[in-house]
């Protein structure tokens, strides 16, 4: 198989660190992204660094930063294959408390991040023909949990989840993948210590590992008949949960 240049947003961490270790040690390129230049260095020198890998440290709800991305993918790799839409917030607040400038929080990070950094790559892939896009959903768009109270990022997650199937739609006869993959609860440090607790939403009563996630992201992007698709990694959440 060729060797592939992956740009990965929100890659200081979680699920987006695992994900470049995982291309990385299959051989392929990777260009990773953080909002913060101190954990992004941390990361890249913690990934064994060398030459194939690159980082750009940037807000990812700023259009330029998804530009600058794949201006040093093509720079250091010559070409973008793969997109992964990592980055993300997420947070609980009661429907009646959400306010303008809270709900823009996960609307700037979550919707207009992936938006205009897929934006940014598909001149580029359109160029050379081919690309696969993944991003980063959540099975509570279609399972609610009427104890977490989270309407701000779960509308901002089913935008996502709208937006891959439109951009399967409008680019898959072009060869350009678009897919997303939808965690249940992972152990990250999102999650804190408190992880755990929740095993009993997902069906085989335990959470996520990075790991289970970051093997799904590789096959995505190395599968060449996977378009418009949401994948649940999450354990059976998306189905049901636990009774205790």
């Amino acid at each position: 198989m060729n060797t592939q240049t992956i740009i990965i947003t929100g890659a200081s961490s979680g699920i987006g660190e695992a994900a470049a270790k995982y291309f990385l040690d299959r051989g392929d390129n990777v260009v990773i992204n953080s909002a913060t230049p101190e954990k992004l260095e941390q990361t890249f020198y913690r990934l064994g660094g060398g030459p194939r890998l690159a980082r750009v440290a940037g807000d990812i709800s700023h259009k330029e930063t998804g530009e600058q991305l794949v201006g040093l993918a093509l720079k250091q790799f010559g070409k973008v294959d793969v997109l992964i839409n990592n980055a993300g917030i997420f947070g609980n607040r009661p429907f009646l408390e959400v306010d303008e400038n809270y709900l823009d929080t996960f609307l700037n990070t979550n919707l207009k991040g992936t938006f205009f950094t897929t934006q940014a790559v598909m001149p580029e892939m359109l160029k050379q023909g081919h690309g696969v896009v993944i991003n980063i959903g959540t099975p509570l768009v279609n399972h609610a949990l009427g104890g977490a109270p989270a309407t701000a990022p779960v509308a901002s997650k089913g935008a996502i989840h709208a937006l891959t199937i439109q951009l399967a739609a409008e680019f898959g006869c072009r060869n350009i993948r678009v897919n997303t993959i939808a965690p249940g609860v992972i152990r990250t440090p999102m999650h804190g210590e408190n992880g755990d607790s929740m095993a009993g939403i997902h069906l085989v009563n335990r959470i996520g590992e990075v790991d289970d996630v970051a093997e799904m992201i590789y096959t995505v992007a190395k599968s060449n008949f996977i378009n418009g698709a949401i994948i649940n990694v999450d354990g059976g959440m998306g189905a049901g949960h636990n009774l205790k």
